[in-house]
This record gives structure tokens, C-alpha cells and sequence, in this order.
């Protein structure tokens, strides 16, 4: 399939601007010289004062809610038409990239610029979220779980290595944390949302493939496994006679890799481990390991950590060290609205490009959403896999074929009752 000369003309320099656009809000950033972007930041209200300006050439009307998410509305003719929301998130991981999050909310930007002058049957907001990544409250989602009403007291109590707490917070970004059920919630009749983001792995880059949609967002479970041996001198202590915490850690961490590089789509980390008494001359008594487990069928991943738990089990019987295993926390899997999943892969159809299921190994505010209102993600090639690091990029041609993608399903989609 082909555009239009003029359209693809138009595409690419649109492209091309969504790409200058991220790079040059990546220079807002809390530490110099690098990007970092945490929730409600001093950065965070220069990258509004950025936003919002180009919002508003765009014709769109802007507010900020009581979380601190930037919006932005394209208002259709009919007054009283439902809404499509279109969504990213703008802060950042220690040291980012340009793209990570940025992107989705520029990308959607372009479209609706791309069709200024063309009336649509629905309004759209565009949702700039404050807080994806969890990095400074040690908590994803919170912006998003306060647009589905989902944010709650003990999130908001919830403190900051400086001992500010995420209501302190709001407040002191000149927000009221008591209007956020009044300022946050969904446009009423909301029919459908849908979010733009970097794949943030290597398998389209693999694939030589520009897009795919995400038709399921992976569960996960995180554990905390302890070993307790018996801590002793190294010197006098047989090797017959020892009960070597670490040791049993580290034949369960080679079982871990063994196992889960025997199934496609099921990816097991050990993560961090913390050794007591940590000595150079002590035999190791006590071993903490974290473990995350990620698989997009949530009975798959069930029965992954009950296998890996029984290997720590073995590894600690062979050598007399017990095992204990607490569970941190459970996701289970999302997916993504099947019906508007398909119109979002028609729309790429249409526009010339494959876009192919994939399943997220990340967790995104879609799949926050997607408790709420029908919610879909469309997938940009990571060059390299890379993401979570300053050389984290994109194609061109591949921010084009999201573009198009987008508006074509702008072009193409019904409201839904």
C-alpha cells in the first residue's frame, strides 16, 4: 500500500518533528547532563510549560489535574460525542533515554496535528501521565491509578527517600490532593484508549519490523527467596561439614537461567543478592535472592515459581540449608481489548505496514487503564533492544509508520456503545 504523495510528505516531516521534539525534552531534566525526569519534579514543570506550549499551537485546550497529569482536548463537533483518550508518560528512569514514554505522548500529538482540519465523531484527550516508572515513591502507575480511581490513601501516604509524601508532594507542586477524584477520572463516556510506547526490548529489532500490537501485557510475580545455612570460619571449617548458604543460592540461580531458557516466553531473574555475615573468611550463613517471574499466561507463571521454589528447596537440602520464600508482589496479566486490538492492526494494514501480536515483558499504564475503558498499545522497534539508558533511539521511518498508523485509526474508528 502507498500514501499519497503530499500525506507521506507530510508523515515524514510530522516524523521528523516528533523525534526533535523528544530530544529536546530531554534536556529538561532534574540532574545536568543527563535525563532525569522524576514525578513532580522541578523538571517536571518545565516539561508542562514545553508541552503545553505545543499543545496549544495545536489548538488543543490544557489543564492539570490533581496528580499532576498534563491534558489535553480536541474537541469534536458534536458536543456531546464520546471521548478517545490517547496516553505515554513523561517521567523518566535515572539516566533515560528520549524516547521511553515521551514518544507515545508526541507521536499522538503529531496525529492530531496531522488532522487539524478534519472532524472526527469523538474528542480525544491526550494524557501526558506524571508518574509511570515508580522511581521516586518506589511505586509505578500512580498517575494512572488515579485517572481510573484505583489511587488510595496508603499510595498517597506512601514517602520519598527525603521522607515527603506523595500527597506533600502534589501539594507542593501547587496541587490538591483532595480534588483528585473530582480533577482525574476518565471523560465521561470514554469509549477506547490506546497507547503509543517503544517495544523497550530486542524482538522487532530482531525481526526487521518497524511496529506490532500488544495484545497482552505479561503477569508477574516477585519473590524474596532466603537461605539460612550456618555461618562458620573458612579455614577450619570442612567442606563435608559446611551448610553454605551461597552456595546453595548459586546452584538455584544456574537452575533459574536453566529453566526458564527452555520456555519462549517465559523470562525468571535473579535479580540482587545480599550475603550475611558478607565476610572474606566466613562461610556464608545466610543468603537473600530476589526473584521475578514474568509470563503472559498467568497459569504458566504459577507453575514456573512453583518449580523454581522447589529447586531451592533441593539446592538447600543437599547442602542442610533451609529455605524460606516470601512473595513481594503479584500483577497478573492484562490483556488488551481484542476488538480494538484488531482495528489498531487494521489500521497499520491500511497503512502499508505488518504490525504483528507481541506481548509486553514491561508494565505500562495501559494495563492500568485497561481495568477501566477498552485499551490497546501499539509497539515502535527499540535500534538494539535498548531502553533505560541515555542511547536508548528510534527510526524515522518507524516513527512515520506509528504515525500512520495512528491516523488512519483516527480515520477508520467507530465509537463503541
Amino acid at each position: 500500500m502507498s500514501h499519497t504523495p503530499t500525506t507521506a510528505a507530510s508523515l515524514t516531516a510530522r516524523a521528523a518533528t516528533v523525534i526533535a521534539r523528544c530530544r529536546e525534552l530531554a534536556r529538561i531534566t532534574d540532574v545536568p547532563g543527563e535525563t532525569t525526569r522524576l514525578f513532580l519534579s522541578p523538571a517536571t514543570r518545565d516539561a508542562h510549560t514545553l508541552l503545553s506550549w505545543w499543545f496549544r499551537q495545536a489548538g488543543l485546550e490544557v489543564r492539570t489535574d490533581a496528580v499532576g497529569n498534563l491534558r489535553a482536548t480536541r474537541h469534536s463537533p458534536h458536543a456531546n460525542a464520546p471521548t478517545l483518550v490517547l496516553f505515554s508518560h513523561i517521567d523518566t528512569v535515572p539516566n533515560a533515554g528520549a524516547f521511553d514514554g515521551p514518544l507515545g505522548v508526541l507521536v499522538s500529538l503529531a496525529a492530531i496535528e496531522q488532522l487539524s482540519a478534519t472532524p472526527l465523531p469523538f474528542h480525544i484527550e491526550l494524557i501526558a501521565f506524571a508518574e509511570e516508572e515508580g522511581v521516586r515513591f518506589g511505586f509505578p502507575f500512580l498517575s494512572s491509578l488515579a485517572v481510573t480511581g484505583q489511587l488510595t490513601p496508603e499510595h498517597l501516604a506512601r514517602t520519598d527517600a527525603d521522607g515527603i509524601s506523595v500527597s506533600e508532594a502534589i501539594t507542593a507542586f501547587g496541587l490538591d490532593p483532595a480534588n483528585i477524584p473530582t480533577t482525574c477520572s476518565l471523560p465521561p463516556r470514554t469509549f477506547a484508549a490506546l497507547e503509543i510506547h517503544i517495544e523497550q526490548g530486542p524482538i522487532l529489532d530482531k525481526s526487521d519490523s518497524a511496529l506490532a500490537v500488544v495484545e497482552v501485557i505479561v503477569g508477574q510475580s516477585r519473590l524474596e527467596i532466603t537461605f539460612h545455612g550456618h555461618a562458620n570460619h573458612a579455614g577450619t571449617t570442612p567442606m563435608s561439614l559446611r551448610s553454605d548458604a551461597l552456595a546453595a543460592a548459586a546452584q538455584w540461580i544456574v537452575d533459574v537461567e536453566h529453566y526458564a531458557a527452555n520456555y519462549t516466553q517465559l523470562v525468571a531473574t535473579v535479580g540482587r543478592i545480599t550475603t550475611l555475615p558478607g565476610a572474606v573468611n566466613i562461610v556464608p550463613g545466610t543468603v537473600r535472592a530476589t526473584l521475578d517471574v514474568r509470563h503472559p499466561k498467568d497459569e504458566s507463571r504459577h507453575a514456573a515459581v512453583a518449580h523454581l521454589l522447589t529447586k531451592a528447596e533441593a539446592a538447600g537440602t543437599l547442602r542442610g540449608v533451609r529455605v524460606h520464600a516470601a512473595v513481594q508482589s503479584e500483577q497478573r496479566a492484562v490483556p488488551m481489548d481484542r476488538d480494538l486490538t484488531h482495528h489498531l492492526r487494521q489500521a497499520a494494514a491500511r497503512a502499508g505496514y505488518d504490525a504483528n501480536p507481541i506481548f509486553s515483558g514491561a508494565g505500562h499504564d495501559a494495563m492500568i487503564l485497561a481495568a477501566a475503558v477498552p485499551t490497546t498499545m501499539l509497539f515502535l522497534r527499540s535500534p538494539g533492544g535498548l531502553s533505560h539508558h541515555p542511547d536508548e533511539d528510534v527510526r524515522p521511518e518507524d516513527v512515520e509508520a506509528a504515525l500512520a498508523t495512528l491516523v488512519n485509526l483516527l480515520l477508520h474508528l467507530h465509537p463503541r456503545p
